[in-house]
């Protein structure tokens, strides 16, 4: 479907959900074509569960669960005739992550019988390239981090670039009825149609941050999706569930999500600025926000996300309920990573620098640690035990040797031996390889789409429109 760039009166998005897979009720998205969307987009991923999806190139959703979504918006997108924009499929945006989609959705079409064009759009990078990028001197980190080195590009097992709305305009202006992209900013989805169709940037990118997670803007995020109206002086937002409202507070506190500055937040190309942004309840359900703005950056730059093994963990876990030794648990602690690293040195000839050992206890300050208001005994606590090397036997090894201490480990003069509950047998898990994140840089680019790569399907099949 070609499209041309214009301004109608108003353009509708249709976020259905935070995350594709998540879930949600058709009858939600049928009442967003009816309000009159435009473009549907959903995100299909992010950092937020942790380098392994990034490391592996694996999918922390179902595809049971990815499918039933996609058959629902590819049905209305087909219904209404509008497209479709998919963000950092497969959780990481990796190139397997974009492929894996793409096959669900061409297995989709097919049993529909739908002629949707898709477009698949890759934002994984080569380390090599990104050697000589940090060569020429293109590579910045972000604070806190510290200056790059081409040894830990070489290390990232996968390293994807996050993009902005452009090469997702690109992609709509061929003609492609169904976007599917690798990794990219949460707000470049909704963005991209609006900003394509020559919509003010800072009500474009403000109301696609506040939809970038569906119904979290609402007062009941569980109940599905969102609707943004966008026009010429700012944008109106509703939920899709008639149950559910925005307020202005609603809406405002989502500037405060994963951001560091509630006031602003940073793009590829710019900043958008909120801070002189207004909300206002248009009744109920519905608000209204204008003034906000967008500020163009300097240096057009990419965000660089990459992920390395950092060694093989194994995980133990017992529950604690022993009164005694949970009046003095932080003690407790201190004893036993003292005489597991002694009993590791002597039984398998590892000093700590070999090694890592990671002690939680849940229920007890596992989370906010020192900061935790609560001072008080707890009654119970679960105590994690990780351990990592860089082979998983050696791992396996250290948790085997902190085994006993984990079932008996007795407080100092005490005049009893504890018995401590093991969560499962054998009390050893080998969870495999660890990752951890080692890019926080951004890379300057002399064009928005030179990192990506972008592949137009052919339609093979007739669309059947009612």
């Amino acid at each position: 479907m070609t499209r041309t760039p214009h301004s109608p009166i108003q353009i509708g998005i249709l976020t259905p959900t935070g995350m594709l897979g998540g879930g949600f009720s058709p009858e939600t998205v049928q009442r967003g074509l009816e309000l009159g969307a435009d473009v549907i987009t959903v995100d299909g991923g992010s950092t937020d569960s942790g380098p392994h999806y990034l490391g592996t190139g694996t999918a922390k959703t179902t595809a049971a669960a990815v499918a039933g979504d996609l058959r629902i918006l590819l049905r209305a997108a087909a219904q209404a005739q509008i497209p479709l924009i998919i963000g950092s499929c497969g959780t990481s945006g990796t190139d397997s992550g974009v492929d894996w989609i793409a096959a669900l959705t061409r297995d989709i079409l097919t049993q529909e019988n739908l002629t949707l064009q898709v477009a698949t759009i890759y934002s994984e990078q080569h380390p090599a390239d990104l050697v000589t990028a940090l060569e020429d001197g293109r590579i910045q980190p972000l604070a806190p981090s510290a200056p790059l080195e081409a040894a830990t590009l070489r290390s990232c097992e996968h390293v994807v670039a996050m993009m902005g709305h452009e090469p997702i305009a690109d992609a709509l202006l061929a003609g492609a009825d169904v976007i599917l992209a690798g990794r990219a900013t949460d707000t470049a989805l909704a963005a991209a149609y609006p900003l394509m169709m020559g919509y003010p940037a800072g009500a474009c990118w403000h109301a696609a941050k506040i939809v970038e997670c569906g119904g979290m803007c609402t007062t009941d995020p569980r109940a599905g999706g969102v609707f943004a109206t966008i026009d010429a002086d700012g944008f109106t937002l509703e939920p899709l569930d008639p149950a559910s409202a925005c307020t202005p507070q609603s809406v405002a506190a989502h500037m405060l999500y994963e951001t560091v500055n509630p006031h602003q937040m940073r793009e590829p190309a710019g900043t958008i600025i909120v801070t002189d942004a207004t909300y206002t309840a248009l009744d109920e359900r519905r608000v209204r926000v204008e003034h906000s703005r967008f500020e163009p950056a300097e240096q057009y730059t990419n965000k660089l996300e990459g992920s390395a093994i950092a060694g093989y963990e194994t995980m133990s876990f017992v529950g604690i309920r022993d009164p005694h030794i949970l009046a003095s648990i932080d003690e407790w602690a201190a004893l036993f990573n003292t005489v597991v690293h002694d009993r590791v040195q002597h039984v398998l000839g590892l000093t700590p620098a070999d090694y890592a050992m990671d002690l939680r206890l849940y229920g007890h300050n596992a989370i906010l640690g020192a900061a935790d208001p609560h001072r008080g005994h707890p009654h119970e606590v679960g105590v994690m035990l990780l351990t990592r090397a860089s082979e998983q036997a050696t791992a396996t090894a250290i948790a085997k040797v902190a085994n006993p201490l984990l079932l008996h480990l007795p407080l100092p003069g005490a005049t009893h031996l504890p018995s401590f509950a093991f969560a499962t047998s054998p009390a050893e898990t080998e969870r495999g390889a660890a990752y951890e994140f080692v890019l926080n840089h951004v890379v300057a680019v002399g064009s928005p789409t030179e990192l990506f790569r972008t592949v137009l399907d052919r339609p093979a099949i007739a669309m059947a429109h009612a």
